[in-house]
């Protein structure tokens, strides 16, 4: 009743989450009243029915009733699950193209399965796109015999399939896959010399799971497809002499933590030690390279945050995944830098072919739909970017789990000090303990700090992921205590007492159930809630307590805490309303940075895309017709005629082909690094700022404009010319000595698209620098500016009063922090270090 009126209101004030779901509740009941009717018929008998529904102009209501009553009869004894009402009202939702909020363990992946398959009877073919390769395959063997007997065919992808695996999967009616594979494999269809090599087939209907992490966290980071070049050696004399080089004196790093560039004092020193050279002359371009790479890497990527070190390879972590992120690196150098900087072998170079947003991705699909837990916050952002509305279906039973205050502390150490003696304290009872960290690095440190306290444990991070749906299945076991990398969004069932509730289910649910523990708030609240609702699944007892420390990155990077006067009690521990109340204010200004660089990062590809469009459409003229050949033959009639007569027509064709394909990518190509180019440069006027305040969107487009107006005729000249020049015999083109090779490899990463942080970003980061008051700055100070109302943060105008700020701006700021040091002690310090 409580939620139903919650709906309402929400309706009411014409707010994210707003659906009625009466319409789905009526379908329900007819749904209902129609299962008994089906219970009668053989399987033989239940997939023919459903073979006789087929259409190709979607499913009616009559016939969705009778399916869904099918689908639920269908799922009772494919795999002995019988559909809840919800769920049933959760797959109608989902046909009708909403993101459906239903909480963790109330069945989200057989509503999914019943959607898709609706979906597929009703003529569309179905993409369910994953966060991982594991929950992909999982759900599609998973749901598999429902299928089976629903007479769909269904298939999955995943980071190890090959290409011919891949093309059968995409020619299912209902494909799982994770969403970056999908993209990966758009990228690689686009860059194919013959079209029979493409695998991805023409998109549909795209069904998110974990719609949230999916729609709104991964598309953050821009999916990017390289090519190899060749391998990029970091010089070991750079390596060694960044590693002396000292914050705040030697280098700077940017407020928001992106960054870092080398200060005057810096310059100076890496110039001497370099043999006296001039950084910034044009020769020395290749070694200034170097120093920037070797800078970020020692000092921006954290060994076991970032990335891992296994087998003599260092692998990328997916920060929303917690996970390693196979075939994946950094690009531009950053790959070598380090890999020198862990003294690991150099693997190739390579350079962007092509890229392309989750926005853009999914934007492909005619129609969306998408299932999670945590729908509603991010209601409006789903709304701006996908078009789409949020239905909130209720539990099947209520919501029973505690979920406790966040408990404060002062430092760091306090903070781990108290979580551990309350993970000894909960632990001595025999409850069951999930405990969220937000990186490897934690995990193990906290890992240390359990062994030390006696409290035995099993740890779940991205080195042993292979394992983690074993691990976690067990979580709800008596006495087990599980330590977890970004557990929200796995999407994994936790069940009192084990995977089939035969390891003291009772005795954990007398205990209390479930207890989730977090070492630290993230970003957003709704992350925060992912990994509360790992507790208390279907009407199970369960309970969550996060602790948190102004030490905390959370904290450091999108609050100010000058102005707190901080009154700890003996263990460290805050309470007063005002410290509270700050960890809310940094989670508030953290949801908008990230609302903004998705906003940020949507709003350049646009055009991007546009200009995409127009190429694609180029390249597929040119890959399934003979356009390259008539362009040719046009361009270099005497070249071509005599080719024809002395290799055949069928092998000039397919030869300019490849040239024209080669220079089109190639330009495109080119373009892409120029307009990222162009978008650093567009940042840095923003920030150089200027009596005329311009909008840095639309000088950037006015540019791009320019630069591609000519792309394609620049593209046909190019291969006129190379065809003019082309070794072409009997046996075709020789790539490589006609100068249009093709990538010896490729391989894919994902990039921050916003190297310069937000405006929120930016602006904070000036304010720590004016109001730095009792803090440890490592910054030299900016120098003082004046904000115009732009450049202010929407929550930080038309405050006049210190009344009105946020509490961690108030107070005085005195800047007594000097960080210059005389030269002689510059020295002696990097002696010691």
């Amino acid at each position: 009743m409580g939620l139903k009126l919650t709906s309402r209101f929400r309706r009411l004030l014409q707010r994210p989450g707003s659906i009625d779901l009466g319409p789905y509740e009526k379908l329900t009941t007819a749904v209902g009243e129609a299962e008994e009717s089906v219970q009668s018929l053989s399987d033989e008998e239940l997939t023919e029915v459903v073979a006789e529904m087929r259409t190709t102009d979607g499913l009616d209501e009559d016939n969705l009733i009778e399916f869904l009553a099918l689908a639920r009869e269908a799922g009772r004894r494919a795999i002995d699950e019988r559909a809840f009402d919800g769920q049933i009202v959760g797959a109608l939702a989902l046909l009708r193209g909403r993101i459906v909020e239903m909480a963790t363990g109330e069945g989200k992946t057989l509503a999914g399965a019943f959607a898709a398959a609706g979906y597929a009877i009703g003529g569309r073919k179905v993409h369910v796109l994953a966060v991982n390769d594991y929950l992909a395959q999982r759900d599609a063997e998973w749901m598999g015999p429902i299928y089976a007997l629903l007479g769909v065919s269904v298939a999955h992808v995943g980071q190890a399939s090959t290409p011919e695996e891949r093309r059968a999967a995409y020619q299912a009616e209902v494909c799982y896959a994770p969403v970056s594979e999908v993209g990966f494999d758009v990228l690689r269809d686009r860059l194919v010399g013959d079209a029979a090599d493409r695998v991805s087939a023409e998109p549909d209907v795209a069904l998110v799971d974990e719609a949230d992490s999916v729609l709104i966290d991964e598309a953050r980071v821009p999916l990017v497809l390289a090519g190899a070049t060749r391998s990029e050696e970091i010089d070991d004399d750079v390596v060694q002499l960044v590693r002396t080089l000292r914050a705040g004196v030697d280098y700077e790093i940017d407020g928001d933590g992106r960054t870092v560039a080398l200060t005057d004092k810096g310059t100076d020193f890496v110039e001497e030690h370099l043999g006296g050279i001039d950084l910034y002359a044009d020769e020395n371009l290749e070694k200034m390279t170097q120093v920037n790479v070797a800078l970020h890497a020692e000092v921006l990527l954290r060994k076991d945050v970032d990335y891992l070190v296994r087998d003599g390879k260092v692998s990328l972590i997916n920060n929303n995944r917690g996970r390693i992120a196979k075939l994946q690196r950094w690009p531009d150098g950053l790959q070598a830098a380090v890999e020198a900087k862990e003294a690991v072998p150099v693997s190739e170079s390579g350079e962007v072919l092509d890229s392309i947003t989750v926005q853009a991705l999914i934007k492909r699909y005619p129609k969306l739909c998408g299932m999670t837990g945590t729908a509603v916050v991010v209601g409006e952002q789903l709304q701006e970017f996908y078009d789409v509305e949020v239905a909130v279906v209720p539990p099947n039973k209520p919501n029973i789990r505690v979920d406790e205050p966040d408990r404060l502390y002062l430092t760091v150490a306090q903070k781990n000090t108290a979580l551990v003696e309350h993970i000894q304290e909960i632990h001595e009872t025999g409850r069951p303990i999930l405990i969220g960290t937000q990186s490897v690095e934690e995990s193990e440190q906290l890992s240390d700090l359990l062994e030390a306290a006696e409290v035995r444990h099993v740890v779940l991070n991205a080195k042993n992921d292979a394992e983690e749906a074993g691990i976690v299945a067990e979580a709800g076991v008596p006495e087990t205590v599980t330590v977890s990398t970004q557990m929200a969004g796995r999407g994994t069932d936790i069940r009192l007492g084990g995977r089939d509730g035969s390891k003291g289910k009772d005795k954990a649910a007398e205990l209390g159930g479930l207890y989730v523990v977090g070492t630290g708030l993230h970003a957003s609240r709704r992350l925060d809630d992912q990994l509360r609702g790992r507790a208390g699944r279907q009407g199970d007892p369960g309970g969550s307590l996060f602790f948190a420390s102004l030490g905390d990155e959370l904290v450091t990077r999108y609050s100010i805490t000058s102005g707190l006067r901080p009154s700890p009690d003996d263990k460290g521990r805050l309470t007063d309303r005002k410290a509270l109340g700050m960890l809310e204010h940094a989670q508030r200004v953290a949801d908008g940075a990230n609302a903004e660089l998705l906003r940020t990062t949507w709003s350049y590809s646009r055009l991007t895309e546009q200009q995409r469009a127009i190429v694609l459409s180029t390249r597929e003229k040119i890959l399934a017709e003979d356009v390259a050949a008539e362009k040719l033959a046009e361009t270099a009639k005497e070249r071509y005629e005599e080719l024809v007569d002395s290799v055949g027509e069928d092998v000039v064709k397919d030869a300019a082909r490849r040239i024209a394909l080669h220079h089109l990518d190639r330009r495109w190509t080119d373009h892409l690094a120029y307009l990222a180019d162009l978008r650093e440069g567009i940042h840095l006027r923003s920030l150089a700022g200027g009596i005329v305040h311009q909008k840095p969107i639309d000088e950037f487009n006015k540019v791009a404009i320019a630069s591609f107006n000519t792309l394609i005729d620049d593209a046909w000249k190019d291969a006129k010319e190379t065809f003019d020049e082309a070794e072409i015999g009997a046996e075709g083109l020789d790539e490589e000595a006609s100068g249009v090779p093709r990538p010896t490899a490729t391989w894919t990463y994902l990039v921050n698209d916003n190297p310069f942080g937000t405006e929120a970003d930016r602006i904070l980061g000036r304010l720590r620098n004016a109001i730095k008051g009792e803090e440890l700055v490592t910054v030299e100070d900016d120098e003082p500016v004046e904000l115009a109302e732009d450049d202010i943060p929407e929550e930080l105008r038309d405050l006049d009063d210190d009344e009105d700020l946020p509490e961690e701006l108030r107070g005085d700021a005195d800047d007594d922090t000097d960080a210059d040091a005389d030269d002689d002690a510059d020295k002696d310090e990097r002696g010691k270090k």
